[in-house]
Protein backbone atom coordinates (compact mmCIF):
# COMPACT_ATOMS: atom_id res chain seq x y z
CA UNK A 1 0.00 0.00 0.00
CA UNK A 2 1.34 3.56 -1.11
CA UNK A 3 0.33 5.59 2.22
CA UNK A 4 0.66 8.68 -0.71
CA UNK A 5 -1.64 7.48 -3.18
CA UNK A 6 -5.12 8.89 -3.39
CA UNK A 7 -6.44 5.89 -4.43
CA UNK A 8 -5.20 3.63 -1.98
CA UNK A 9 -5.93 6.43 1.19
CA UNK A 10 -9.24 6.55 -0.13
CA UNK A 11 -9.67 2.97 -0.13
CA UNK A 12 -8.15 2.85 3.28
CA UNK A 13 -10.00 5.66 4.90
CA UNK A 14 -13.78 3.86 3.11
CA UNK A 15 -12.49 0.66 4.33
CA UNK A 16 -12.60 1.81 8.33
CA UNK A 17 -15.47 4.46 8.17
CA UNK A 18 -12.72 7.04 8.96
CA UNK A 19 -14.14 10.67 8.09
CA UNK A 20 -12.12 13.95 8.56
CA UNK A 21 -12.09 16.19 11.43
CA UNK A 22 -12.10 20.31 10.51
CA UNK A 23 -11.36 20.45 14.50
CA UNK A 24 -8.33 18.61 14.07
CA UNK A 25 -6.94 20.19 11.32
CA UNK A 26 -6.53 16.73 9.16
CA UNK A 27 -5.01 17.45 5.97
CA UNK A 28 -2.64 13.96 4.73
CA UNK A 29 -0.39 13.42 2.39
CA UNK A 30 -0.75 12.72 -1.31
CA UNK A 31 3.22 13.10 -2.55
CA UNK A 32 5.33 10.77 -1.39
CA UNK A 33 8.25 12.83 -1.42
CA UNK A 34 7.41 15.38 1.41
CA UNK A 35 7.53 12.58 4.02
CA UNK A 36 10.31 11.17 2.77
CA UNK A 37 11.98 14.80 2.20
CA UNK A 38 11.14 15.90 6.21
CA UNK A 39 12.36 12.81 7.45
CA UNK A 40 15.93 13.13 5.99
CA UNK A 41 15.83 17.04 6.95
CA UNK A 42 15.08 15.63 10.71
CA UNK A 43 18.69 14.51 10.83
CA UNK A 44 16.63 11.24 12.40
CA UNK A 45 19.45 8.04 11.98
CA UNK A 46 21.59 5.44 14.49
CA UNK A 47 20.97 5.98 17.56
CA UNK A 48 17.89 8.76 17.38
CA UNK A 49 14.57 8.36 18.95
CA UNK A 50 11.81 10.60 17.25
CA UNK A 51 8.54 11.62 18.50
CA UNK A 52 5.86 12.40 15.71
CA UNK A 53 2.91 14.30 16.46
CA UNK A 54 0.11 13.60 14.59
CA UNK A 55 1.23 10.73 12.40
CA UNK A 56 -2.60 10.34 10.41
CA UNK A 57 -2.36 7.48 8.76
CA UNK A 58 1.78 7.53 8.76
CA UNK A 59 3.26 7.73 5.75
CA UNK A 60 6.07 10.04 7.79
CA UNK A 61 5.96 7.58 10.78
CA UNK A 62 7.28 5.16 8.04
CA UNK A 63 9.77 7.00 6.52
CA UNK A 64 10.89 7.73 9.80
CA UNK A 65 11.37 4.37 11.43
CA UNK A 66 12.85 3.34 8.00
CA UNK A 67 15.97 6.07 9.68
CA UNK A 68 15.73 6.30 13.24
CA UNK A 69 15.94 3.58 16.32
CA UNK A 70 12.87 4.14 17.74
CA UNK A 71 9.50 6.20 17.02
CA UNK A 72 6.77 7.40 19.14
CA UNK A 73 3.90 8.64 17.54
CA UNK A 74 1.36 10.59 19.60
CA UNK A 75 -2.40 10.60 18.15
CA UNK A 76 -5.27 12.23 19.48
CA UNK A 77 -7.71 10.96 17.06
CA UNK A 78 -8.69 7.48 17.98
CA UNK A 79 -10.38 6.57 15.04
CA UNK A 80 -7.03 6.83 13.44
CA UNK A 81 -5.55 4.38 15.35
CA UNK A 82 -7.09 0.84 14.23
CA UNK A 83 -5.51 2.50 10.38
CA UNK A 84 -2.45 3.14 12.15
CA UNK A 85 -2.11 -0.74 13.17
CA UNK A 86 -2.42 -1.40 9.84
CA UNK A 87 -0.67 0.58 7.72
CA UNK A 88 2.51 0.45 10.04
CA UNK A 89 2.31 -3.30 10.85
CA UNK A 90 5.70 -4.53 9.71
CA UNK A 91 7.47 -1.58 11.33
CA UNK A 92 8.58 -2.99 14.68
CA UNK A 93 10.08 0.52 16.21
CA UNK A 94 7.27 2.02 16.16
CA UNK A 95 4.55 3.40 18.76
CA UNK A 96 1.76 4.65 18.81
CA UNK A 97 0.67 6.46 21.85
CA UNK A 98 -2.77 7.61 21.95
CA UNK A 99 -3.27 11.66 23.43
CA UNK A 100 -3.00 14.68 23.70
CA UNK A 101 0.85 16.40 23.39
CA UNK A 102 -0.56 19.32 25.37
CA UNK A 103 -1.62 17.41 28.22
CA UNK A 104 2.24 15.07 28.40
CA UNK A 105 4.43 15.15 30.43
CA UNK A 106 7.06 15.18 27.48
CA UNK A 107 10.55 14.64 29.16
CA UNK A 108 8.46 12.12 31.36
CA UNK A 109 6.96 10.39 27.82
CA UNK A 110 10.80 10.52 25.99
CA UNK A 111 12.21 8.69 28.81
CA UNK A 112 10.02 6.33 28.88
CA UNK A 113 9.70 5.74 24.68
CA UNK A 114 12.92 6.99 23.76
CA UNK A 115 15.48 5.38 26.80
CA UNK A 116 18.85 5.60 25.59
CA UNK A 117 18.31 7.69 22.50
CA UNK A 118 19.17 10.93 21.00
CA UNK A 119 15.56 12.52 21.20
CA UNK A 120 13.97 14.64 18.59
CA UNK A 121 10.70 15.91 17.11
CA UNK A 122 9.31 15.40 13.56
CA UNK A 123 5.97 16.31 12.68
CA UNK A 124 3.50 17.36 10.41
CA UNK A 125 1.44 19.95 12.87
CA UNK A 126 -2.09 20.37 12.67
CA UNK A 127 -2.18 24.52 11.77
CA UNK A 128 -4.79 25.28 15.12
CA UNK A 129 -2.28 24.04 17.06
CA UNK A 130 1.53 24.99 15.89
CA UNK A 131 1.87 28.07 18.27
CA UNK A 132 1.44 26.23 22.07
CA UNK A 133 3.14 22.78 20.89
CA UNK A 134 6.35 24.28 19.30
CA UNK A 135 6.75 26.47 22.46
CA UNK A 136 5.61 23.21 24.59
CA UNK A 137 8.43 21.99 22.65
CA UNK A 138 11.18 23.83 23.20
CA UNK A 139 10.47 24.43 26.48
CA UNK A 140 10.63 20.65 27.53
CA UNK A 141 14.50 21.01 26.84
CA UNK A 142 14.51 17.73 25.83
CA UNK A 143 15.32 17.60 22.26
CA UNK A 144 17.92 17.71 19.58
CA UNK A 145 15.90 18.97 17.04
CA UNK A 146 12.77 20.13 16.41
CA UNK A 147 11.31 19.62 12.85
CA UNK A 148 7.87 20.34 11.58
CA UNK A 149 5.79 21.21 8.80
CA UNK A 150 3.37 24.19 9.77
CA UNK A 151 1.71 27.19 7.99
CA UNK A 152 4.20 29.12 5.94
CA UNK A 153 2.97 32.26 7.89
CA UNK A 154 4.18 31.42 11.43
CA UNK A 155 6.87 29.85 9.83
CA UNK A 156 8.39 33.42 8.69
CA UNK A 157 7.07 34.61 11.95
CA UNK A 158 9.64 31.81 13.92
CA UNK A 159 12.58 32.76 11.57
CA UNK A 160 11.59 36.45 11.04
CA UNK A 161 14.32 39.24 12.09
CA UNK A 162 13.77 42.44 13.84
CA UNK A 163 13.05 45.16 11.86
CA UNK A 164 10.49 42.89 9.43
CA UNK A 165 6.57 43.03 9.60
CA UNK A 166 6.58 39.31 10.53
CA UNK A 167 9.06 40.03 14.01
CA UNK A 168 7.51 39.37 17.34
CA UNK A 169 7.40 37.93 20.53
CA UNK A 170 6.99 34.20 19.06
CA UNK A 171 10.22 35.09 16.76
CA UNK A 172 12.24 36.47 19.79
CA UNK A 173 10.97 33.22 21.85
CA UNK A 174 11.97 30.78 19.29
CA UNK A 175 15.07 32.29 18.94
CA UNK A 176 15.24 32.70 22.37
CA UNK A 177 15.60 28.84 22.40
CA UNK A 178 16.51 27.48 19.48
CA UNK A 179 18.71 28.39 15.98
CA UNK A 180 15.79 28.84 13.34
CA UNK A 181 15.93 27.51 9.85
CA UNK A 182 13.16 27.59 7.18
CA UNK A 183 14.02 24.40 4.45
CA UNK A 184 11.36 24.03 2.27
CA UNK A 185 7.80 24.95 1.56
CA UNK A 186 4.75 22.28 0.36
CA UNK A 187 2.00 23.56 -1.64
CA UNK A 188 -1.76 22.95 -0.94
CA UNK A 189 -1.48 20.48 -3.72
CA UNK A 190 0.53 17.75 -1.94
CA UNK A 191 -2.49 17.28 0.76
CA UNK A 192 -6.17 15.80 0.54
CA UNK A 193 -8.52 17.84 2.11
CA UNK A 194 -6.05 20.46 0.15
CA UNK A 195 -5.69 23.46 2.41
CA UNK A 196 -6.25 27.09 1.99
CA UNK A 197 -2.53 27.98 2.85
CA UNK A 198 1.24 26.79 2.03
CA UNK A 199 2.78 24.77 4.05
CA UNK A 200 6.73 25.20 4.99
CA UNK A 201 9.06 22.88 6.62
CA UNK A 202 10.80 24.69 9.90
CA UNK A 203 14.00 22.65 12.10
CA UNK A 204 14.91 24.25 15.04
CA UNK A 205 17.86 23.59 16.79
CA UNK A 206 17.85 24.26 20.35
CA UNK A 207 20.74 25.79 21.86
CA UNK A 208 21.80 27.20 25.79
CA UNK A 209 19.65 29.92 26.99
CA UNK A 210 21.67 33.01 25.86
CA UNK A 211 24.04 34.44 29.14
CA UNK A 212 23.27 37.58 28.68
CA UNK A 213 19.41 37.33 29.39
CA UNK A 214 20.28 36.85 33.31
CA UNK A 215 15.97 36.48 34.47
CA UNK A 216 13.85 34.78 31.71
CA UNK A 217 10.80 35.61 33.52
CA UNK A 218 11.33 39.60 33.34
CA UNK A 219 13.00 39.14 30.09
CA UNK A 220 9.80 37.83 28.52
CA UNK A 221 7.96 39.74 30.11
CA UNK A 222 9.51 42.78 28.57
CA UNK A 223 9.22 41.56 25.24
CA UNK A 224 5.32 40.64 25.50
CA UNK A 225 4.92 44.31 26.23
CA UNK A 226 7.27 45.18 23.58
CA UNK A 227 4.76 44.09 21.09
CA UNK A 228 1.28 44.15 23.00
CA UNK A 229 0.50 47.26 21.11
CA UNK A 230 2.68 47.12 17.66
CA UNK A 231 1.82 50.77 16.31
CA UNK A 232 3.07 52.37 19.54
CA UNK A 233 6.33 53.40 20.51
CA UNK A 234 8.06 50.82 22.53
CA UNK A 235 8.23 53.50 25.89
CA UNK A 236 4.48 53.67 25.49
CA UNK A 237 4.16 50.04 24.54
CA UNK A 238 6.37 49.27 28.21
CA UNK A 239 4.44 52.37 29.91
CA UNK A 240 0.39 50.97 29.20
CA UNK A 241 2.37 47.36 30.96
CA UNK A 242 4.95 47.95 33.36
CA UNK A 243 3.72 52.00 33.87
CA UNK A 244 2.76 50.91 37.48
CA UNK A 245 6.16 50.40 38.79
CA UNK A 246 7.98 53.12 36.46
CA UNK A 247 7.04 56.39 35.10
CA UNK A 248 7.42 57.03 31.55
CA UNK A 249 10.48 59.26 31.83
CA UNK A 250 11.90 56.28 34.03
CA UNK A 251 11.15 53.97 30.92
CA UNK A 252 12.59 56.41 28.39
CA UNK A 253 15.41 56.58 30.67
CA UNK A 254 16.31 52.97 30.37
CA UNK A 255 15.65 52.66 26.66
CA UNK A 256 17.98 55.14 26.09
CA UNK A 257 20.66 53.47 28.57
CA UNK A 258 20.63 50.82 25.89
CA UNK A 259 21.87 53.33 23.36
CA UNK A 260 18.19 53.31 21.58
CA UNK A 261 16.18 56.58 20.12
CA UNK A 262 13.43 57.41 22.33
CA UNK A 263 11.12 56.65 18.91
CA UNK A 264 12.16 53.35 18.78
CA UNK A 265 9.62 50.81 18.20
CA UNK A 266 9.69 47.26 19.75
CA UNK A 267 10.33 45.52 16.12
CA UNK A 268 13.35 47.51 15.74
CA UNK A 269 14.88 45.07 18.93
CA UNK A 270 17.13 41.99 18.67
CA UNK A 271 17.26 39.48 21.27
CA UNK A 272 20.39 41.13 23.08
CA UNK A 273 18.44 44.63 23.03
CA UNK A 274 15.63 43.07 24.92
CA UNK A 275 18.41 41.10 27.16
CA UNK A 276 19.70 44.92 28.12
CA UNK A 277 16.45 46.47 28.23
CA UNK A 278 15.24 44.12 30.67
CA UNK A 279 18.31 44.76 33.16
CA UNK A 280 18.02 48.55 32.45
CA UNK A 281 14.44 48.03 33.57
CA UNK A 282 15.28 46.00 36.70
CA UNK A 283 17.51 48.33 37.86
CA UNK A 284 14.92 51.32 37.58
CA UNK A 285 12.38 49.11 39.15
CA UNK A 286 15.23 48.35 41.95
CA UNK A 287 15.76 51.66 42.42
CA UNK A 288 11.92 52.86 42.71
CA UNK A 289 11.56 50.10 45.39
CA UNK A 290 14.19 51.26 47.38
CA UNK A 291 13.48 52.42 50.69
CA UNK A 292 14.11 56.28 51.46
CA UNK A 293 16.56 56.82 53.55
Amino acid sequence: MDLCNINDIKALLARHGFRFSKSMGQNFLIQSWVPREIAKASGAGPGTGVLEIGPGIGPLTRELSLLADRVAAVELDRSLLPILAETLADRNNVEIVPGDVMKLDLPALVAEKLPGLRPMVCANLPYNITTPVITTFLEAGCFSAITVMIQREVAQRICAQPGTADYGAFSVLCQYYAKTELLFDVGPECFIPAPKVTSSVLRLTPRPAPAEVDDPQHFFRVVRAAFAQRRKTLVNSLSSALGSSLSKEELAGAIAACGLPESVRGERLSLSDFAALSRELRRAERNFSAPME
